[in-house]
């Protein structure tokens, strides 16, 4: 593992902690995107990482018993790293892998579902590449989805099941996990606003509703003693 990816590890570690302490959506917000920019940055470098060690693997491999005299035994690479816009119509994948306009067109080709898509690239510069995105957020049609060959990238139109339909998120694991992520905030700040003797008085009736039967006495004795010091206080401001 090189010095910058257990940098960037690190970045986004330290990143994630300040985020758990920050209170205003606004810092909150800073941070997150932050965090992606990094998270982004620390893909794309442990792909770059990928290629090289399959490059100098294959560099190395002996020839396979059942290849052509000189040939060498192709590595499969998996991507991580993609970005992806949408139109009303389609939902559009790019992927970036250099030289992929000289791999013949058969060797660039796409397995899709309705629910998933596998972006497979045979033989490029002796290596095969593979990108996997399952669990997308919406349906989408496959017969009318289709990809293409650009420079250096290949990108791949997901034709949107329901035209007009605005995705939030490529998958619904990305939205799961987002909408906790704000949902624990959200609590966060209401508690923070919540009065912290009703905080208490809560947690003690939830306690109680769920707890055996030593607890709830527990806490009956708790209450029953803390209500007669209320009462024996205001007896002796009395006196």
């Amino acid at each position: 593992m090189s010095a910058k990816i257990t940098e960037l590890k690190s970045d986004i570690e330290e990143l994630n902690d300040l985020l758990k302490l920050a209170k205003r959506k606004k810092v909150q917000d800073v941070l997150s995107l932050e965090i992606r920019k990094l998270e982004t940055e620390l893909i794309s470098l442990k792909d770059k990482e990928s290629e090289k060690a399959a490059a100098a693997a294959a560099d190395s491999a002996p020839t396979t018993s059942n290849a052509p005299s000189g040939s060498q035994k192709r590595y499969q690479i998996k991507l991580n790293g993609y970005g992806w816009d949408q139109s009303e119509k389609y939902v559009k994948v790019f992927v970036t892998l250099k030289n992929v306009q000289n791999v013949p067109k058969e060797q660039v080709y796409c397995k899709l579902t309705e629910h998933s898509m596998e972006l497979h690239v045979d033989n490029l510069e002796n290596k095969d590449y593979v990108l996997v995105i399952n669990k997308l957020l919406e349906p989408i049609v496959v017969e009318d989805s289709h990809w293409k060959q650009k420079t250096d990238m290949v990108v791949i139109f997901l034709a949107k099941a329901q035209p007009n339909v605005k995705w939030s998120h490529m998958t619904s694991l990305e939205k799961k996990a987002d909408d906790q992520h704000k949902n624990r905030f959200k609590t966060d700040d209401m508690m923070d606003k919540k009065d912290p003797q009703e905080s208490i008085m809560s947690l003690m009736k939830n306690m109680y509703e769920t707890g055996d039967d030593e607890m709830k006495r527990m806490i009956s004795k708790a209450w029953y003693e803390g209500q007669q010091k209320k009462k024996t206080g205001i007896d002796s401001m009395e006196l």
